[in-house]
């Protein structure tokens, strides 16, 4: 018979008086068990997809000792999947690129108000909902780029000009359906009101070099191409191909240039990357903690440079070169929120006009 000897666990088993001896046993059997469940862990469903976010979440592993866990997908497919999961979802933290589309969420009934001083304290009012059911933690600008060969910068000073019929054939845009741009028009309605912003998407349509389509990168390269002479896109897709090495992107750069819009009224259009908690978060304290270290100094330089984009915290730098090339501007202050609200008669406006 194999001696005992050679198991020491057993022999502690037998050894160990009968009264003790079922506990001692299902805590061997349990151990590990007990000790993941008692893992902190935090859920995060995130529509980033930035190589600089892998520093951002270690960071925060590393400061608290809690494991992130992340699903990541497109904006809308993640948020559908939120409503498919319903009170069951494993969601703690949900991360979107887009104002309007933070906005269709809180509405849908997919996060939950935070009570955060240093969130509050933080973030300014103008990048977070005023329920505080969401928090913008990076900013980017939409703006004007244009063929230097071909326009006159003093053609395209304002959104408005997108539609003066000088520029009659000369405008490239993408879906006018797309959150990006759903959050400009939304603005616009905001400021000017439905009948000057119906008449103003008329003017682009009019004003249109082709049907829209593709991304802002795309807008960028048919300006650069002569395609089209004006077009509109997110500083973070300028300053990205201002910062590539590839000859055909400065290729790009050379034949385009740059124009912050409405500098002598409204100021530039702003619109953020931002997040919530999940409305059924199982981990509710743990999804505070981690927005408001996304409201920290150094988190913000990660979550801004992984986009080329402006922490939305006055104290935090970026030290991003590129996008600090790009000079000061003037910012529309319009809170997100208000105009976020604003894309459901954005919508209404462009069927309209027959903006596609």
């Amino acid at each position: 018979m194999t001696s005992l000897l050679r198991f020491p666990a057993l022999n502690a088993l037998f050894s160990t008086p009968a009264a003790a001896l079922i506990p001692a046993l299902f805590g061997a059997l349990l151990g590990p068990s007990l000790a993941l469940a008692q893992e902190k862990v935090l859920n995060v469903y995130s529509a980033r997809h930035y190589q600089t976010d892998e520093q951002l979440y270690g960071e925060f592993t590393r400061q608290t000792g809690v494991r992130i866990n992340r699903i990541e997908l497109g904006d809308e497919p993640l948020l559908e999947r939120m409503k498919s999961e319903g009170d069951k979802s494993p969601a703690d933290v949900v991360l979107l690129v887009d104002a309007t589309r933070l906005f269709r969420a809180q509405k849908d009934g997919l996060f939950q108000p935070v009570e955060s001083k240093v969130l509050t304290e933080r973030i300014p009012a103008e990048f977070r909902a005023r329920d505080n059911t969401w928090f913008g933690f990076s900013s980017r600008a939409r703006v004007i780029v244009y063929n230097k060969a071909s326009v006159d910068p003093k053609d395209v000073q304002t959104y408005e000009s997108l539609a003066d019929p000088k520029n009659k054939g000369k405008v490239c845009t993408r879906s006018g359906s797309h959150p990006y741009n759903l959050s400009l028009f939304g603005a616009m309605i905001e400021h000017v009101g439905l009948e000057q912003t119906e008449a103003w998407l008329k003017g682009i349509v009019a004003n249109e070099a082709r049907s829209p389509k593709g991304g802002d990168t795309d807008q960028i390269k048919a300006v650069a191409s002569g395609e089209c002479g004006i077009a509109l896109s997110n500083t973070y897709y300028w300053v990205r191909v201002m910062r590539s090495d590839k000859p055909a992107d400065q290729e790009v750069v050379s034949k385009v240039a740059m124009v912050w819009p409405n500098q002598s009224t409204t100021g530039a259009h702003m619109n953020l990357a931002g997040g919530a908690v999940a409305r059924y978060a199982p981990n509710r304290a743990t999804a505070t903690q981690f927005l408001e270290y996304l409201a920290s100094d150094r988190a913000q330089a990660y979550f801004a440079n992984g986009n080329n984009e402006w922490p939305t915290v006055n104290t935090a730098e970026t030290g991003n070169q590129a996008l600090e090339a790009l000079g000061t501007f003037k910012a529309d202050k319009i809170p997100t929120d208000r105009m976020a609200a604003r894309s459901v008669d954005a919508q209404m406006l462009l069927d309209k006009v027959g903006f596609k």
